[in-house]
């Protein structure tokens, strides 16, 4: 009886630890079939209180390859700036400080231009280090191109620069409630 049980316990450890890395990683399909559903799981993907694990095949799915994530804003000279990454980039350089932290990231207003198989969104948003936090600690805003193949959506690029004293949001870029009378 010890003989098969032994493996038994084997097995089934194996295929828990399997199923749980399964779940770590499931993939939405449906979340590339609207532009709306494709930028709401953006902001999901990145979202989460300090610890938790994103999921970042789900990340690298919302994009085309060759899809370019575009920051712009000051360097440490003071001077406007941009870098180019790549999904796996991004993942790299901030994957790490958004778990360790907790982010999340809120859109707050949107535009949407359409033409064909294209759109542009400019989506408004704010950061918080956890869900319950009144006040963001930054905002600014996401320029999200998006592609149809005929067949789902693309993020073909994501263009962001963050909101600076010096750089405020434009009133039409932010919910009637938040624009000066």
């Amino acid at each position: 009886m010890k003989k098969f049980i032994l493996p038994f316990l084997i097995l089934f450890t194996l295929y828990n630890h399997a199923q749980d890395k399964k779940e770590e990683h499931t993939i939405d399909s449906t979340a590339v079939t609207s532009v709306d559903k494709i930028v709401k799981s953006l902001y999901n993907v990145i979202s989460g209180e300090a610890g938790k694990k994103r999921n970042w095949e789900q990340f690298k799915f919302l994009f085309k390859n060759d899809a370019k994530l575009i920051a712009a804003g000051k360097d440490s000279k003071g001077e406007n700036n941009i870098v180019y990454m790549k999904p796996e980039d991004y993942i790299k350089s901030s994957g790490k400080w958004l778990e360790a932290n907790g982010f999340f990231e809120k859109e707050i207003y949107r535009t949407t231009n359409k033409f064909g198989s294209m759109v542009q969104v400019f989506s408004t948003y704010q950061c918080f280090y956890n869900v319950t936090d009144k006040k963001p600690f930054m905002r600014g805003i996401n320029s999200i191109q998006l592609w149809n193949d005929g067949k789902r959506w693309w993020i073909i690029n994501l263009y962001w620069t963050q909101e600076t004293k010096d750089n405020p949001i434009p009133e039409v870029y932010l919910p009637i409630k938040e624009q000066t009378p």
